[in-house]
């Protein structure tokens, strides 16, 4: 059995904890019945990582085949991903839903999306990468202790420029800067600014969704303590061609929206003047989690 998760690119500015976007980078899954639970990766974005029943794909999944009282068949799991570690594309999100197919498969749960979804958002706390990983697209969600909605949508037609420092940022680090309320005119001026991305984006008006990329109330104006050169960044990757630019996630990556075609080019000026960052083109990915079943292996019994 084959699991493939693809990355993902949170918030593009104002759409905090809501919109999210599945972009074409990816963690495989390769799984194999065994004798006990065994994760190996030769990927060195994965090196180092827990060999046994502490690793969090096994953890995840194991707790998501309990919700229905079942218990897992022992497996390797072999893993492999291009998807740098915290830097804001959507790395844990994409093992917590590569966690879920993989038990799902393993025990015949027949889970809904819905309800993976669901399941991956108690996890995560919010919807916007997880719900990009599992339904692919363009998706803006909304997760209460009540409930998870979402709504998923085609792509856009744009290029997408990642601009990836050396430095980690944990998500945990980068919400401890955030303030525990905002003023009520700031909190209506930031959710304005992302009910009009959301609609520039499904309408195709790429110059005003860039710009408004970079009008967030909510997280990007608290971050730039923690991602050094944040501010002065998303205003200079404008004179590259850009539609716009903002964190992606928690960051520390920054992500630029460019117009279809043009990506490979503008990545390649940009490395030119950023050489500290590794920057690289990709796309929107319309397609979420995927799993391949091996006619000729079986994984249980």
């Amino acid at each position: 059995m084959t699991i493939r998760v693809p990355a993902s690119s949170a918030n593009l500015g104002p759409g905090f904890d809501s919109i999210g976007l599945a972009v074409n980078r990816y963690l495989h899954l390769d799984v194999w019945p065994s004798e006990e639970w065994l994760f190996t990766s030769s990927s060195p974005h994965l090196e180092g990582i827990p060999s046994g029943k502490t690793n969090m794909v096994y953890n995840v999944a194991r707790a998501f085949a309990a919700t229905k009282g079942l218990a897992l068949p022992p497996c390797h799991v072999d893993m492999r991903s291009d998807i740098p570690l915290a830097r804001g594309l959507g790395s844990s999100a994409a093992a917590i839903i590569a966690a879920i197919e993989l038990a799902d498969q393993l025990v015949h749960m027949n889970a809904t999306r819905e309800e993976k979804l669901r399941f991956a958002s108690i996890l995560e706390g919010h919807p916007d990468n997880v719900g990009a990983c599992l339904y692919g697209g363009l998706t803006i969600g909304m997760h209460t202790e009540k409930s998870t909605n979402m709504v998923a949508q085609p792509s856009p037609d744009v290029d997408l420029v990642l601009m990836v420092p050396s430095v980690e940022l944990l998500t945990k680090e980068a919400r401890e800067v955030l303030p525990e309320t905002l003023p009520y005119r700031q909190s209506i001026e930031g959710s304005a600014c992302g009910n009009v991305l959301v609609a520039a984006l499904l309408t195709g008006d790429f110059a005003l969704a860039g710009e408004l990329m970079n009008r967030d109330r909510f997280h990007q104006p608290y971050r730039t303590g923690v991602v050094p050169g944040l501010t002065e960044a998303l205003d200079d990757v404008l004179n590259y061609g850009v539609y716009g630019a903002a964190l992606s996630g928690a960051g520390p990556t920054i992500l630029c929206l460019a117009p279809s075609g043009e990506g490979e080019a503008i990545a390649k000026r940009i490395q030119e003047d950023y050489p500290d960052y590794e920057v690289s083109a990709a796309k929107p990915c319309d397609h979420g989690s995927f799993v391949s079943i091996s006619p000729t292996v079986a994984l249980t019994s």
